[in-house]
């Protein structure tokens, strides 16, 4: 008999610090895949700041919350070990929503397979939902033209950074917003930004005159925090804001004021939420959009991995703390 690895979620977290009271980590056995279905190997598993929102019970949300007792949500990649499904073959390799357990077993909906020919932390930190993301966010939401201005927070982050480098690549001036003076060097000297901030140093509303001079046109917001404020306040007439992710407020009773309105009007600027899963069947023609930025080498990455099944709940604060370096994954 196989048995395995899972954590379930079992409390939902009150504050910002995630611990091992909210998870239970149990042993499960690993039963023939039954027709129709497939078993996967999850070599590496993704964490997520969209994590904190699943955990909640919150209903009023784009996706459901994870019931308590269910494995914990989460994408991942893998190699398919037992078929009984015609669309898939054992050596397969498949990425998707797989949870927090080392094998997955079900009908396959919602994986899909890998066929590039780069390293899962490669696949995982780009193809998966950061690179998903951030295509779909920035093209499709965004649409920025080339002699713009785009300002992105969290731009050190999976998605940010790979926001920042694909308007490079479309001819844009690309601002980041960062929490160290580390992540600030990376962004400008390794991937290619044109300035960046760090928002936690002094006289932000200087540092963005200066390194917006004429404006921002796109803002792909990602953390929240007093600079929003500040960016909406400098952008242009028919600006565009993409809200992708308010990490600053996923932790609060009482989310942070906005910005002001009048703005919004005065500059006629569009303001759209998004998130991924409304946009899942349209991943193979994101795929198609990312890939060759990627395969032309216009996409660098850095993965922070941890180890083990179990240093993911731990490796969520990392998120809170501003302290993860990349694309946050687990090694299994």
């Amino acid at each position: 008999m196989t048995t395995f690895t899972a954590i379930n979620l079992i409390k939902r977290p009150e504050g910002a610090h995630i611990d091992s009271s909210l998870f239970e980590v149990v042993e499960k056995q690993l039963d023939k895949a039954a027709p129709g279905q497939i078993i996967v190997k999850q070599t590496l598993m993704s964490l997520d700041p969209a994590m904190f929102g699943w955990m909640s019970s919150d209903r009023n949300s784009y996706i459901p919350p994870v019931e308590l007792g269910d494995v914990m949500r989460s994408s991942g990649i893998g190699e398919v070990i037992e078929s009984n499904h015609p669309d898939f073959t054992v050596g397969d390799r498949v990425m998707g929503m797989m949870g927090w357990q080392e094998y997955y077993l079900g009908d396959g909906k919602g994986l899909n397979k890998v066929t590039a020919d780069l390293p899962d932390e490669s696949i995982l930190s780009v193809f998966a939902l950061p690179g998903l993301t951030a295509t779909q966010g920035l093209f499709y939401v965004g649409k920025p033209q080339k002699g713009e201005t785009l300002i992105v927070t969290g731009a050190a982050g999976s998605v940010g950074s790979i926001v920042g480098q694909l308007a490079k690549a479309e001819g844009l001036r690309v601002i980041g917003v960062v929490g160290s003076q580390e992540k600030a060097d990376w962004i400008v000297n390794e991937l290619g930004f044109d300035a960046a901030i760090n928002y936690k140093s002094d006289d932000l509303d200087g540092q963005l005159a200066k390194a917006a001079p004429d404006g921002i046109d796109v803002f792909f917001e990602n953390t929240g925090g007093p600079i929003q404020s500040l960016i909406l306040d400098r952008m242009n007439a028919h600006g565009r804001a993409v809200v992708c992710g308010l990490i600053s407020d996923y932790h609060s009773d009482v989310p942070a004021p906005g910005p002001s309105w009048l703005n919004v009007i005065k500059r006629r600027i569009t303001i759209q939420g998004f998130t991924m899963p409304d946009h899942f069947h349209e991943v193979p023609k994101l795929l198609e959009k990312l890939t060759p930025y990627v395969m032309d080498g216009k996409i660098k990455h850095r993965t922070h991995v941890l180890e083990g099944l179990t240093s993911a709940i731990d490796g969520l604060n990392l998120f809170t703390e501003s302290a993860n370096k990349g694309k946050l994954v687990v090694k299994l």
